[in-house]
């Protein structure tokens, strides 16, 4: 492995952490109310969305286990009921303090599903925690430089499998541009805004309009729209 290699892995493992940390904090401070609000995602809650996070370790051998403890789960066709199911599951059997002392645990580990990349641990942790965080009207600051990491994969996972789990929003003819860092993608009409709200946008959160500008957001607007 390159210096530079071992740089970038440093430099994810640290965003996947410092993330982790804050989205621990946050959900510490929530009312039994908060917790069981509505999220971003379709049909789960808070509670649903930070069960998830817990599950970002997933080993061959955890995944067998679990499913072994919940046989039901077989049932589960499809890669976004895979990870529907398993959210719900945990979030039944754990306590909001056991939720928030797992995700917590996970800090310092280099552990990550089996299948992916330590990319989309990142991308997994910074959108969940905007899904809980932006509906329930608290502050969760994405750092820009983590945000231009996992924007940039999935920028670049577009079409392959990995883009099957977030739901599309066409951005052909578009002309993505951070405002807080240094990343511009695509051509066409600009959609400019946070890094943030980009990766929003790229993970198929409709929300993230709210946050941007340019000619570009009105064409997307009506698309959005109808998709939705």
């Amino acid at each position: 492995m390159t210096t530079k290699t071992t740089a970038q892995a440093d430099a994810v493992w640290e965003a996947i952490d410092d993330q982790r940390a804050r989205t621990a904090d946050l959900l510490e401070q929530l009312t039994d109310e908060q917790w069981e609000h509505p999220s971003l995602c379709e049909g789960w809650t808070v509670r649903h969305v930070a069960a998830h996070l817990t599950l970002q370790q997933q080993h061959v051998g955890d995944a067998v286990a679990f499913i072994a403890g919940h046989p039901r789960m077989l049932r589960s066709l499809t890669l976004n009921a895979t990870i529907h199911d398993s959210a719900l599951i945990v979030a039944r059997e754990l306590t909001s303090e056991q939720i928030v002392a797992r995700i917590r645990s996970m800090i310092g580990s280099r552990r990550h599903n089996v299948g992916v990349t330590p990319l989309e641990t990142l991308t997994d942790i910074l959108v969940h925690s905007q899904d809980l965080a932006v509906p329930i009207g608290l502050d969760l600051p994405m750092e820009p430089t983590a945000g231009r990491m996992a924007a940039t994969r999935r920028w670049d996972t577009r079409g392959s499998w990995l883009d099957k789990v977030f739901r599309r929003i066409p951005l052909e003819g578009h002309r993505l541009r951070a405002t807080d860092t240094d990343w511009t993608r695509g051509e066409g009409l600009e959609v400019a805004g946070p890094i943030g709200a980009i990766l929003l946008l790229l993970t198929g959160r409709a929300v993230a309009l709210e946050q941007l500008t340019g000619p570009g957001v009105d064409s997307l607007c009506p698309v959005v729209s109808r998709s939705a």
